[in-house]
Order: structure tokens, then sequence, then C-alpha cells
């Protein structure tokens, strides 16, 4: 080619990679490496705030935290639009409300607000975070209500309201029933049909617990409960007193209809669904009772077969 630079005539060399770029290729069909903590993506807070709430909506309890030992005096919590609001309309005693920060507001949690700020129940905002450790784990809806650790009478307190009231004694006895939502319901059924209060054991047995509070809709707070250091010393002091105690039991050897002691001052003691009554419990009974029933059906939860005897004193009662 000559000096001035013009073409030679032969054909151009095809230009090929520049010196130094071999591996960036390589390196782009590589992974990114392994996925960040979750604390480190900006992003999994907001996910899981969302997630909570639509699972909350949907009704789904989620993974409750490890349950904590609770102390005799600790206070008690109740979550739930429904049964917070049911809880203030019937006078529960409470000491706070609280409601999650940007919660969206309908009908039961203006009417919630509104109740508590009548009753001068404190109302604090806080995190969902916050009432997921109060109500631990259960469904709250974003409300809940702190109330205080239940003040329990003494057995005798009981047969003392049926005698204020002139009326002839009527006691629910709660043997071996450990779920407090059990416990709830005997409570509702009690008030319906005109028990003068419950009596449950120290130990082995639910208590008065938000759960049992939620169950009952409320009537936990015109019904005492008393507790027993030893249910079967407090049995046979009842039996001292003049009462008759009739025991729910699937192998009874008297059908509930037939029960002839309704009339009577009287404890009507309820096992626990699996177990039934114990057998020193059974010792005190003046009568074994059973409900009869289809043999499909082997037995009913504590909560049901206490509401059909009571249902079944109340009617001998009324005639």
């Amino acid at each position: 080619m000559a000096a001035g630079g013009r073409a030679s005539g032969r054909p151009a060399k095809k230009k090929g990679p520049a010196k130094g770029t071999g591996g960036q290729k390589r390196r782009s069909l590589e992974g990114k490496g392994a996925t960040p903590p979750a604390h480190m993506r900006h992003w999994f807070k907001d996910k899981a705030r969302d997630e909570r709430i639509a699972r909350e909506e949907r009704g789904g309890t989620g993974r409750a935290p490890a349950r904590q030992r609770r102390s005799e005096d600790a206070p008690e919590y109740i979550g739930g639009r429904n049964p917070v609001l049911e809880a203030l309309l019937a006078g529960v005693p409470a000491t706070a409300l609280y409601v999650a920060q940007r919660l969206e507001n309908d009908d039961r949690v203006r009417d919630a607000i509104k109740t508590a700020a009548q009753r001068g129940i404190a109302l604090l905002e806080v995190t969902r975070d916050k009432l997921d450790r109060l109500t631990e784990g259960a469904v709250h809806q974003g409300v809940a209500l702190q109330i205080p650790a239940y003040d329990y009478a003494h057995p005798e307190e009981l047969v003392g309201l049926a005698q204020d009231a002139a009326e002839i004694p009527l006691i629910v006895a709660l043997d071996g029933v450990t779920d407090p939502r059990n416990l709830g319901a005997i409570a509702r059924s009690a008030t319906a049909f005109g028990a003068h209060g419950l009596l449950i054991p120290s130990r082995r047995s639910a208590g008065v617990t938000g759960g049992a509070w939620k169950t009952s809709a409320g009537t936990l707070a015109n019904l005492r409960v008393a507790r027993a250091a030893n249910l079967t010393a407090a049995l046979r002091e009842y039996r001292d007193a003049g009462l008759f105690v009739v025991g729910l039991d699937g192998e009874g050897d008297v059908e509930l209809g037939d029960v002839q002691l309704f009339t009577e001052p009287l404890v009507v003691v309820v096992g626990s669904e699996g177990k039934g009554l114990s057998r020193l419990v059974r010792e005190q009974c003046d009568v074994l009772t059973r409900i009869p029933m289809q043999a499909a059906a082997e037995s009913l939860n504590a909560g049901v077969a206490a509401g059909v005897t009571l249902y079944e004193v109340a009617r001998h009662r009324r005639r």
C-alpha cells in the first residue's frame, strides 16, 4: 500500500475481541449468590405484615409463640373485634383497650373505643407485633382488651349467693376440664339456666383466662367462679351442707330424664371429654347419670353435655 493511505484492494480482516474481556460473559451467567437474611431485605417486613393481616382476615391463627407460664396475678387478654365489644358491653372488668396502628375501623371497633372511653378504660395504640405477643399468637383482628387476673370466690360463697337470692342452690363443678373454651361455654350455659356459680380445682384445670372470657361472650361477668384446693373435699363439704351431687358419666346407671334430684339443692359435676370423672369424684356423687344418645355418637364434649343437663334441671324446676 502506498504511503498516501489508499486501500490495497485486499479485504479487511474481521476484528476479534479485545484483550482483557474474555471473562465477562462467563461471569454474567453466574448466580447472584445466597439470598440475604430476612433482616437485610428491605421488603421483608412489609411482606410479613401483609401476610399476617391477610391471615387474620381469613381467620387463621398462624404459628403461636412459645407460651410462657403466667403468674397468678398476671393480666389476661381478649382478642378479636366481636369478643372485645361483647366483653365491654357485658361489663367485663378491663384496664386497657389496645388498638393496632393504622387499623381500618369498622362499627365494632368504633363502638368498642366509644364504650371503653365511657367506662374510663385506657386506650393504647400499639403495633401488631405487640398485639401478637399480648394475645400469644391468637387472632386479634387489631384489637385486644386487657383484663385483670380473676378474683376467685370461696366454694362456700356460691351457696351463699343462692341463699341471698332465696333460690334452690345450683352449682356446676368441673373435674379435669382443661380447655378454657369449654369452661367459657359451660359458663354461658350455666348463666342461661340459672346456676349460681362454677367450681373448679386449683390444679389440672382450666381457669378464667382470656380464652374463657372470649367463649363465654361476657357471661363470666355475671357468674361467680370458685376455686378449691381439693375438689373431692369441696364436694364432700357441699354434701354435708345438704346439697346433692349428680355426676355426668357415659356409663352412669340412671338416664338423665329419670333423675329425681333436680329440684333439690344440687351440684352437677362435669368431667373431661376424654377421661370423664375421676375415681375420687365419682365416689362423692349421689347419682351418676348418662345422656341417652344414638350409638353413632360416642360422647358429647363437656360444654354440650353441661348445656343439655342444665336445661333438664331448669325444666324440672319450672314445673
